[in-house]
């Protein structure tokens, strides 16, 4: 496959007003004409080898940065918000990269648009629904808000990130089996807190009149520590996290408490697996996901979550996808700093792998697949059983997915044996049938909204309808 060419305007303008230089000085300091940076911050060219290299000598920045995805994800999710019949014939894909590209804030406002358009469509079917009914209420729908948040802030949170990373560094644990009781000892000398386990259906219950945090018993022991460090998120760092909430400036209090639970949680899990420790244990282990969990008394999907996350500048990890889909189908959990990105809408392809993991619970899927782009991943799948807390307690059942894009195969334990190199080797994959341009998919649910459809009564092929 012939080298991506890199156009990155918006990144070139954005790390000029970082660093408050004028076009003529910044063009000069790169060591090209104002014309040429003009046209490269227009995306009229590519961004060049030469100004890659003077943006990290000349000003130290990380040229990660350049390729961060964020156009990617942009063009993903207007693709498929002009999927929508309201919007008519769908504009061609060449505008949609330019508008992700030079204007990616008007991009993000015209999805706003969008999901306000969907949410008022939904209020009035549940209007209509509740109309007639006494008790029948509206419902706001603040999960796109917040899932919009982490999705836009590449799922990593730096001011969180590191004050987890500080908080694992002090708490500093002799071995994997002391790690409650160090945080035991943390609550107990810092706040007065008494840590106890019980039986029963709740994870964790703090009491601040009692002073008293309760941690299930019965859940395993990772489950224990990821909940006793939600709670040290709210005890320690309440102040950082509002703080985090107030820039979101969410629409609703429903989107900002849940907001709050998703940011303490983004603590734990950083606590859990403090940044510098895991991006050096999974370049070790070449992101041996049963090894690092292992290692760090962690699950699975833990590490898979937060292999995910590593994208602290300077120091980046693999770009990983990363989502967990329930047995409907449905993503409960999604991320990707790849350049695949997920349906907002509705199920993931059938074709990927991760609804087979129901299938061989308790075993890695591996799977080389290349999107209609072109573009081709490796694609790990799982399936993860949670247990209930007493005999009667439902088992929740999932599937988690993790991938990246082949180039990084080579880092990875599960690419030995596989033949990469041979073309036959990928299976055809898709983000949404509404957006998919593959014209013959044995599971397409729907017809792709972009591309006229001729149906002949007399002919029936592979699907009732030809994909023009």
């Amino acid at each position: 496959m012939p080298a991506r060419k890199l156009y990155a305007g918006a990144k070139l303008r954005e790390i000029r007003g970082r660093l408050g230089m004028t076009q003529a000085a910044y063009a000069a300091k790169l060591g090209v004409s104002l014309p040429y940076l003009n046209q490269m911050e227009n995306n009229h060219r590519p961004v060049s080898a030469r100004v890659v290299l003077s943006l990290a000598s000349v000003f130290g920045v990380d040229v990660t940065e350049l390729a961060a995805g964020t156009a990617e994800r942009l063009v993903a999710d207007l693709r498929e918000a002009f999927a929508d019949p309201l919007f008519g014939e769908p504009p061609p894909a060449a505008d949609v990269q330019l508008v992700a590209s030079n204007a990616p804030n008007l991009a993000r406002a015209l999805l706003a648009l969008h999901r306000a358009h969907r949410e008022t469509q939904e209020r009035l079917a549940q209007l209509n629904e509740a109309l007639g009914r006494e008790e029948g209420a509206l419902v706001a729908q603040p999960w796109e808000e917040v899932r919009d948040f982490f999705h836009y802030c590449d799922n990593y949170i730096d001011a969180i990130d590191r004050a987890a990373e500080r908080f694992a560094g002090a708490l500093a644990p002799s071995g994997r089996g002391d790690r409650r009781a160090a945080l035991a000892g943390w609550l107990d000398a810092r706040h007065g807190i008494a840590l106890a386990a019980e039986p029963g259906a709740t994870l964790r219950r703090y009491d601040p009149a009692a002073r008293r945090l309760t941690v299930a018993s019965s859940a395993p022991a990772p489950t224990q520590a990821f909940q006793i460090l939600h709670q040290v998120a709210l005890l320690e760092h309440d102040e950082l996290i509002e703080a985090t909430l107030d820039l979101a400036r969410f629409r609703s209090d429903a989107a900002r408490a849940i907001c709050k639970t998703g940011l303490a949680n983004y603590f734990a899990g950083a606590a859990l697996l403090p940044y510098a420790g895991i991006l050096d244990q999974a370049r070790s282990l070449r992101h041996d996901l049963e090894a690092l969990a292992l290692g760090f008394d962690a699950s699975i999907e833990q590490v898979a979550q937060r292999l995910s996350t590593l994208h602290r500048p300077g120091a980046r990890g693999v770009p990983f996808w990363f989502v967990r889909v329930d047995q409907a189908g449905t993503i409960t959990k999604r991320h990707s700093a790849a350049r695949l990105q997920f349906a907002r809408y509705g199920g993931a392809c059938p074709l990927w792998n991760v609804h087979r993991a129901f299938e061989t619970p308790g075993r890695f899927l591996r799977q080389l697949a290349e999107t209609p782009d072109g573009v081709r991943y490796l694609c790990l799948a799982r399936e993860i059983s949670k247990p209930g807390l007493s005999f009667r307690a439902p088992v929740q059942r999932f599937a988690i997915g993790l991938g990246c894009e082949v180039a990084h195969a080579p880092e990875l334990v599960y690419a030995d044996d596989l033949d990469i190199a041979n073309d036959a080797a990928y299976q055809p994959i898709g983000v949404s049938c509404r957006i998919c341009e593959r014209r013959a998919c044995h599971q397409r649910a729907v017809p792709p909204l972009e591309r006229p459809l001729t149906v002949d009564p007399n002919n029936r092929g592979l699907l009732p309808y030809i994909i023009g």
